[in-house]
């Protein structure tokens, strides 16, 4: 049984595994509430369903790239809990799971998982919905020409809250946007279970999150200068 975290984004979510399957998840939409609401929703979700936190044999938790603050609270979340309980932490990175999110209508088409990283940049990959990556993650700054070796012969699905600043910019006849996408706990847990059939744990004490940008704490100007 794993308990799986997402909390990259502004959406927060949670859900438990068991043996791959999805026994319940739960999602909170409002915007950077994470410190007080992960907690909460940890405890409810596991109480809503009988589940002792003894019978969790694994956290699974975001790795990013995402939001600083966001990752920080559940990458703290995720090792306290492996702390407390003895248990192994699992991390996946948040655009290798929103490869889950979408079932292609055409055959051979590509995903685009894309998150937002300020002005035109994004951070996104390339792959397939069989969780094949064509494209590793990266920074990207979008022009119209972005992605035009993969366009020309596939459709191509951008989604992700990075992706709203593309439709205007990319109009390239095999684009299509999908709105609404949102990193999802369901698809941690998902890409977990097999990480932990595979044995594939991280270092509970120095494994850091991948963040969008580097953090920079800026100095308040000293109002008699």
């Amino acid at each position: 049984m794993i308990l799986s975290i997402e909390t990259s984004t502004e959406v927060c979510s949670v859900a438990i595994h068991q043996d791959g399957k999805l026994i319940a998840s739960s999602q909170s939409s409002e915007a950077y509430s994470h410190a007080e609401k992960l907690a909460p929703m940890i405890d409810d979700i596991l109480r809503s369903n009988n589940i002792e936190r003894k019978y969790l044999k694994s956290i699974a938790v975001s790795a990013g790239p995402g939001s600083y603050t966001g990752l920080r609270i559940g990458v703290s979340t995720a090792k306290g809990l492996c702390f407390a309980l003895d248990i192994p932490l699992i991390t996946v990175g948040t655009l290798e799971s929103m490869l889950e999110s979408v079932e292609p209508k055409e055959d051979h088409s590509l995903l685009c998982p894309m998150l937002d990283a300020r002005r035109m940049e994004v951070y996104c990959l390339v792959g397939k919905s069989n969780g094949e990556v064509l494209e590793p993650k990266h920074p990207k700054i979008i022009y119209e020409s972005s992605f035009e070796d993969h366009l020309k012969n596939h459709v191509v699905y951008f989604y992700g809250n990075g992706a709203e600043k593309c439709n205007t910019v990319i109009t390239h006849q095999n684009v299509r946007f999908i709105d609404g996408i949102t990193p999802s706990a369901i698809n941690i847990g998902k890409l977990a279970s097999v990480k932990y059939e595979n044995r594939e744990f991280d270092d509970l004490a120095y494994f850091e999150p991948e963040y969008l940008k580097a953090f920079h704490a800026i100095k308040a100007k000293n109002p008699l200068q």
